[in-house]
């Protein structure tokens, strides 16, 4: 194992062992030279420090770029030629790989009357379960495929800045749980890379992969993540290779303008021949989503634009090596091989999978891998571990007891030793109550399913708070708010309301911008919006529980309009739309100021606020307003604070306070 940590290099490098060039063949890709650096086309096998609790007995970081051209040689710096792959003709082993995506820091559900469902304990259980009974010729990998942020009260203990940090709960318990290697999320970047560099640094003991992030002014590239990896378990030789969605990555941030994500294939076609030609078996860790183009699956209710997601990533890596390749993706919170491989996962001998999201799964991949068999006849079993919930209002003789989580179904000293002090030092924000919820109707049934169609009572509430915290901005006090619909993740519970409930309404990192933009702005931005929304015809085929990503948008009561939704979405218009009480026709030379959230100042990403066609099931090629050209005011607050700090003023939600439904948009049967 070597001693040096990640990011670090030695003069010497034994990969197997220095083996004569006589005595085995070498890659192609592999070539001898002395310089410090990789050039253009090379990637430097350099050795790093695994995760002392984890599986991994070797592991090189391959660093050097693999976007401007395709890699043809891996070197190392001081001479030692590396061998092909350690399987030799005849020899047999199988790799084990447990893992999870999109856990978003479900790591512990906290319910004060169902009891806390341990998830990641669980997870943990299974893992050293695992690792313990494995055979002498079995390799044990545990893995991330991202999304390991936002969603959850853990994210409060990063702040909003390096001064703030308190711990990255994610990867804390991650590294004490030995995890081997995560791909890095579009998520992982909602709060700035400059932010995430300190979460690495502090709490990451594995390292963190993508091949197509690049130029971040905070992540370095061979400083805090790399493209691939060497990892060498039990005589088995591993390639891994991170991905990241370039559709839903928070790019163009003010802190951070340089950082990029570029297309995930040509990662893919630059980097996959040479690593899998050092390799037995490449695992890619693709967090860009199961499907090509607009899909539907997992989260998304309607088809959701996941670009060159999972199917396309494995039709190519099939032609590019006959390699044993599998890709464990992420994104779009999908259950796959739950019981089985399902054959429309399995692409030219590629495997597909991904264990849904929030920990909900562990998946579980068993291949025999022979040196000489490719891809024939390599998986063994594939399937997903369900993680169980708490109800401990369920008692021993009912039937639902087996399936609950009961003391015995996680690791309570995991929990203890490590993620009870996270919850420890969230206690007092968990628990601070901010307000009261005076109104019964507020419930997340009912807000969550009323989201797309129309009137939202917690959307108005949360619009018109803003704008009323607008009179302390710097510039002064706002004319309109908004939010989209999908941003709106619960409800609230009559009676007290803490912190942790509203949070669970407002689980998203989004900073407010100021958009400074003309009447006839604000009207083309309505006329696109009434082609978002979820027709009557829909409902009953659509599960409003999942995401429509389509981008629908939520207004301050100072816009106030009707829908006509025609007879087709591109028929659909915004009609008798006034703004401030005055028709839009007479302001359409106006200039007003809105706030928008990031996710909609950044151009709503796979919900289309760029220009592009809408999508999210929306038929024809239709043409969203692209609210990226908007000049705006980047104020550095934080949306759900300020909603929160006007709950505080006001002290009670209710319909008397503004959570209630007004007229401000009327959809025409």
């Amino acid at each position: 194992m070597s001693d040096i940590p990640l990011g670090m290099t030695r003069r010497r490098l034994l990969l197997g062992g220095v083996v004569a060039a006589s005595a085995v063949g070498f890659s192609p890709f592999l070539s001898v030279r002395s310089n410090a650096a990789p050039l253009v086309g090379e990637l430097q096998l350099v050795p790093a420090t695994p995760n002392p609790l984890g599986s991994i007995e070797k592991l090189f970081l391959l660093k050097g770029d693999p976007l401007k051209t395709p890699i043809n040689r891996i070197v190392t710096e001081d001479g030692n030629a590396v061998p092909t792959p350690k399987l030799a003709a005849g020899e047999r082993r199988v790799l084990r790989v447990l893992h999870f995506n999109d856990m978003h820091n479900h790591i512990t559900e906290l319910h004060g009357k169902k009891g806390d469902t341990h998830r990641f304990s669980q997870i943990v259980k299974r893992v050293k379960e695992v690792r313990a009974a494995a055979a002498e010729d079995e390799a044990v990998l545990f893995v991330s495929a991202g999304d390991d942020h936002t969603g959850s009260i853990f994210d409060e203990l990063m702040g909003w800045n390096v001064d703030e940090f308190v711990a990255d709960a994610g990867y804390r318990t991650y590294s004490a749980a030995g995890l081997d290697i995560a791909a890095i999320g579009n998520h992982e970047f909602d709060r700035g890379a400059e932010l995430l560099k300190k979460a690495v640094q502090t709490d990451a003991r594995f390292p963190l992969l993508s091949a197509n992030v690049h130029s971040s002014q905070h992540m370095k590239r061979d400083e805090d993540y790399v493209a691939a990896a060497i990892a060498e378990i039990k005589g088995l030789r591993v390639g891994l290779i991170g991905l990241t969605t370039n559709i839903d990555t928070r790019v163009g941030q003010e802190d951070d303008l340089t950082l990029a994500v570029d297309r995930p294939l040509k990662a893919v076609e630059n980097l996959l021949p040479a690593v899998a030609e050092v390799s037995d078996v490449v695992v890619i860790l693709s967090h860009c989503g199961y499907g090509v183009g607009k899909h539907t699956s997992g989260k998304a209710a309607t088809a959701r634009d996941v670009g060159e997601g999972d199917f396309a990533i494995a039709g190519l890596a099939s032609k590019l090596t006959d390699k044993p390749v599998v890709v464990v993706g992420g994104h779009t919170h999908t259950r796959l091989n739950e019981e089985k491989i399902e054959e429309a996962n399995l692409i030219d001998g590629v495997l597909i999978t991904q264990a849904e999201a929030h920990g909900k799964y562990l998946g579980d991949i068993t291949m025999s891998i022979a040196a000489e068999n490719g891809r024939k006849d390599w998986y063994s079993s594939v399937s997903l571990h369900p993680i169980k919930k708490s109800d401990k209002r369920v008692t021993v003789d009912d039937p639902k007891y087996a399936s609950l989580q009961q003391e015995g179904d996680y690791d309570a000293a995991f929990e203890q030793a490590n993620i009870a002090p996270l919850i420890k030092a969230l206690d007092s924000k968990l628990a601070e109550v901010i307000g009261e919820v005076k109104d019964a109707d507020l419930t997340r049934d009912k807000m969550v399913v009323s989201r797309y169609v129309g009137e939202n009572r917690l959307a108005n509430y949360m619009n018109d708070a803003v704008l009323a915290r607008s009179q302390n901005f710097t510039d002064g006090p706002v004319d309109f708010a908004l939010f989209n619909a999908t941003g709106i993740s619960s409800g609230v519970e009559q009676g007290a309301l803490s912190f942790k409930n509203w949070y669970d309404v407002m689980p998203y990192a989004d900073a407010i911008h100021i958009a400074s933009l003309s009447g006839q702005q604000i009207h083309d931005m309505l006329q696109s919006n009434a082609k978002r929304l979820l027709r009557a015809e829909e409902i009953a085929t659509t599960d409003q529980e999942g995401f429509v990503s389509r981008g629908f948008l939520h207004f301050s009561s100072g816009i106030r309009y009707e829908i006509d939704p025609g007879a087709s979405a591109e028929q659909a218009k915004a009609i008798n739309i006034t703004l401030k009480g005055q028709p839009v026709e007479e302001c359409l030379g106006k200039t007003f100021s809105m706030v928008l959230n990031t996710y909609l100042a950044l151009g709503g990403f796979g919900e289309n606020w760029n220009g592009k066609a809408i999508g999210g099931g929306v038929p024809g090629d239709i043409p969203s307003f692209d609210m990226r050209a908007l000049e705006y005011n980047h104020t550095g607050l934080v949306y759900r604070n300020e909603v929160i700090a006007h709950i505080r003023n006001t002290k009670v939600i209710s319909a008397d306070t503004g959570a209630r439904i007004d007229g401000r948009v009327v959809v025409l049967s």
